[in-house]
């Protein structure tokens, strides 16, 4: 993400099969989120009960009515993606529409946002993302959000026989999905695993670790050669949490995963899968193959170091590259690949974390609300998602969206090519997106743990505890997957 914090998201969905599947123009890469969005204080749409937007004629091609003349007032969030895909949007937009915008790209989303929710004067449309997202869970609690139905249930730009839903790809809306209503678009197709230097590799012999035995055999290589084995960004656990989480899925399969996203009273504690998954990270610690230092650093801080070739490995999501293009030298080669297998694990080494980040949120009390719906419908047209891809090197949830002749550099091309060698065996976890108290609470303990103040058996307690908590909230039975 450009910056950190959770993707979690991750983001997801409610009652569907989570399992993505996939299609096969897929590449991807975003920046994680958390998505959702809350329906309108009114209880649904939310447009009709907003007297303050800017509303002109309805036509075929304008079906929200936004008003030529009008101003649209949009935040994005400025990490990995940077945001000069937002001005070449709004520019178009102006163009297209005669509507102008006045833009904020800022990391600050909570520190700039918050004041103006709260005194009911948000912005028009935001990527809510970043290490200071305001959290879609609690956004959407408080009313403050969009159904955003109105807009997936509106003609398709590129084809009005087909409504803007339908031209999505499958699971992508999951995220942003809280108690059966879309509140948030996740917009970038992301994948979330290890990073490594191809170029590193070639030098030092190392072949890509498809076991987790091999794993370590190649950090133990690295540490003799006075080189890290695996760096993680320590200020913000949501990253070694990727790799926590990803070995549990693995090892135990989709039930794992689904018994901690349904708060199971045995999600951790009485888990063989959780345990192994833990324990196995905490093997890294234990055995001295953690880049030195790197528990004490903030995400662009590790990254950089592992751009110095100072590690082996690190985790992350396929906003990276992006994120890392002034840092990374130009032979890097920079490569993505699965979390390593442990010995009996139920799905297969080519199995990803992987679906859609980066939540784009329409505030409820939007002042220019027809403007931002239509923003919204075109952000899902081929045209800006090719503009997208070609600014952030990254792909969207529009099927086939992105134009062919779009170059991706190498580290998001090796996400496009192990997403076609997933198949269907791609997952995601809802908890990042569902519950944010809980997951602050995981990455709290793996904090702990990675500092060596506690024990796998500790760290299970307390994400047990944490799940039991959650599980005693009556909103929590809103959310299941199936």
């Amino acid at each position: 993400m450009g910056s950190t914090s959770a993707e979690h998201h991750g983001s997801e969905g409610v009652g569907r099969r989570d399992l993505i599947k996939r299609s096969a123009a897929l590449g991807l890469v975003t920046i994680p989120t958390m998505g959702f969005l809350a329906a309108c204080a009114s209880g649904g749409g939310g447009d009709e009960s907003n007297d303050n937007t800017s509303k002109g004629k309805t036509t075929k091609d304008n079906p929200f009515g936004a008003e030529k003349g009008s101003k649209l007032d949009v935040v994005v969030f400025k990490g990995g993606y940077g945001d000069d895909y937002a001005k070449a949007w709004e520019a178009d937009f102006n163009k297209k529409l005669g509507i102008t915008s006045s833009h904020t790209g800022t990391q600050e989303i909570t520190g700039k946002l918050q004041p103006r929710f709260n005194a009911g004067t948000p912005p028009d449309i935001v990527d809510d993302s970043g290490a200071q997202q305001i959290k879609v869970d609690v956004l959407n609690k408080n009313g403050q959000l969009l159904d955003l139905a109105v807009v997936l249930d509106a003609p398709s730009v590129d084809d009005p026989a087909k409504k803007v839903r339908d031209t999505l790809i499958p699971g992508t809306l999951d995220p942003g999905t809280f108690e059966g209503k879309v509140v948030a678009l996740n917009y970038i197709y992301t994948v979330w695993g290890l990073w490594y230097s191809g170029k590193l590799f070639k030098e030092k012999g190392w072949e890509e670790p498809k076991t987790w035995a091999d794993f370590l055999a190649v950090c133990q290589d690295a540490k003799k050669q006075g080189i890290g084995g695996l760096a993680h960004q320590g200020k913000y656990p949501y990253y070694i949490n990727v790799a926590i989480m990803d070995m549990i899925a693995k090892k135990g399969g989709l039930d794992a995963m689904k018994a901690i996203d349904n708060l199971d009273p045995k999600a951790f504690v009485g888990s063989a899968a959780a345990q192994a998954g833990v324990e196995a990270i905490y093997e890294v610690v234990e055995k001295g193959l953690l880049m030195p230092g790197t528990n004490g650093l903030t995400h662009t801080e590790s990254q950089t170091r592992w751009n110095q070739y100072k590690a082996a490995f690190i985790t992350c999501g396929s906003w990276l590259e992006n994120e890392q293009l002034k840092q990374t030298p130009t032979d890097f080669d920079m490569k993505f690949m699965p979390m390593p297998l442990l010995p009996d694990s139920k799905l297969p080494f080519e199995a990803i974390r992987a679906g859609a980040g980066e939540p784009f949120i329409i505030p409820a009390k939007a002042k220019n609300l027809a403007g931002a719906q239509e923003f919204m419908r075109r952000m899902l047209s081929k045209e800006w998602s090719t503009q997208f891809a070609k600014a952030a090197n990254s792909l969207t949830i529009l099927k086939d969206g992105v134009d062919p002749s779009v170059q991706l550099r190498p580290g998001t091309q090796s996400t496009v090519e192990a997403t076609k060698a997933a198949g269907d065996n791609t997952f995601r976890y809802m908890y990042v997106d569902w519950y944010s108290e809980m997951g602050a609470a995981l990455e709290a303990a793996s904090n702990e743990l990675m500092a060596k103040r506690i024990q796998p058996k500790e760290w299970l307690k307390r994400a047990q505890a944490a799940v039991d908590k959650q599980a005693k909230d009556p909103a929590s039975k809103k959310n299941h997957r199936d």
